[in-house]
């Protein structure tokens, strides 16, 4: 199986290429960024396309991130997604940045709870937790980090994301100290990739995964008049 991955949700443009049948030869190629993944993004996914040698047609299906994360780099992905899905004739498959997080961890150790914080601004964390075998124990969320310590469960917790570090901050004296603590800025494309390859519903078309509403919003003031 042949997946085209994408990821543009946070700081970084990310795309890659995994063979499942060959997986040594997954090509990838990610580029830290705050902003520009628009102008970025199709130009990277030529040039991973090109070094795998793979044209869109031979695509077994695709992956992207959806979210949560920035409202713009959601929709950049997102949108690239669907358009080459549709003109290759092939399935867009959706995963949350939280799961694209969490999914190394839970490979490497399905014992151990694996709690992402990806920074949501305003002293706000995105929040999931996953427990034994990757079950949700805590569901996608945004809150502030002293409300999300309080909901991880304390002990050998292991806390990875764009946030880890300002929720391992906020961790209470005296309790167990986290397993692991792993600041990351985005999720490992390859992952995105291997996900999309596992993913069972590969019907239901990306959608976005925002969890607030946007912080920009319309002015009372602003609006015409209707007639």
């Amino acid at each position: 199986m042949r997946i085209l991955a994408i990821d543009t949700a946070l700081a970084v443009c990310a795309a890659a290429v995994l063979d499942t049948e060959q997986p040594a030869r997954g090509v990838r190629e990610s580029l830290p960024m705050e902003r520009g993944h628009a102008e970025a993004l199709m130009p990277l996914i030529g040039r991973v396309m090109e070094r795998a040698n793979i044209e869109f047609a031979g695509l077994d299906r695709l992956a992207v991130t959806t979210g949560p994360g920035s409202f713009t780099g959601l929709r950049v992905g997102i949108s690239a997604a669907r358009a080459i899905a549709l003109a290759a004739a092939k399935p867009a498959i959706g995963l949350s940045t939280l799961s694209c997080y969490a999914a190394p961890y839970i490979a490497q150790d399905d014992s151990t709870p694996v709690a992402v914080a990806i920074d949501a601004r305003h002293e706000q964390v995105y929040l999931q937790v996953f427990g034994t075998a990757g079950r949700t124990l805590v569901s996608p969320r945004i809150a502030s980090i002293k409300e999300s310590v309080r909901t991880v469960p304390w002990g050998p917790v292991r806390i990875v994301g764009s946030s880890a570090k300002a929720l391992a901050a906020a961790w209470p004296a005296g309790q167990p100290a986290p397993a692991l603590i792993e600041q990351r800025p985005a999720p490992d494309i390859d992952w995105v990739a291997r996900l999309g390859a596992a993913a069972q519903d590969i019907y239901a078309s990306p959608k976005p995964l925002y969890l607030r509403a946007p912080d920009a919003q319309p002015q009372d003031a602003s609006r015409l008049p209707r007639r």
